[in-house]
């Protein structure tokens, strides 16, 4: 087994879920990681990490509230794809739903700035690397 695939090995798996808030003019909202937080400066999708025994709906649901003071009914989530990316200490698994449908108006409640932007519009943020291979999709459902 080469050296690379037994580092593999040995990081653990993270499971965080995202969500792509769209808006009804196409556009994406993401939000960009506040100061003193892993990766900041770095923009990403909403969302965070699965809880113990959470669903990863539930956990969108919770994280949208507690992020951007949104909430979301649970049937208004779409899966569209997955994300699945080696950093230094862990490797992430991260599916991405679409939202269309919300009550609330988004409020960074963490410190963090938002952002609506078009599909195409992403690759011209510093996302983060696990949200890159994403855009595509995004892109073939809202258009550029």
């Amino acid at each position: 087994m080469s050296a690379q695939a037994e580092q593999q090995k040995t990081r653990p798996l993270v499971l965080v879920v995202a969500c792509a808030l769209v808006d009804g003019d196409g556009r994406v909202l993401v939000q960009r990681r506040p100061p003193g937080r892993p990766m900041a400066g770095s923009w990403e999708f909403p969302g965070g990490k699965l809880g113990a025994g959470e669903s990863p709906e539930a956990c969108l649901v919770r994280e949208l509230e507690e992020e951007l003071a949104i909430r979301v009914d649970p049937a208004c989530l779409a899966p569209l794809a997955f994300a699945s990316h080696a950093y230094p200490d862990f490797h992430l698994l991260m599916p991405l739903w679409v939202c269309r449908t919300w009550q609330g108006r988004p409020e960074p409640r963490e410190g963090q700035e938002l952002r609506w932007v078009r599909p195409r519009a992403l690759r011209d943020l510093p996302l983060l690397p696990a949200d890159l291979p994403l855009i595509p999709f995004l892109e073939e459902l809202l258009g550029p």
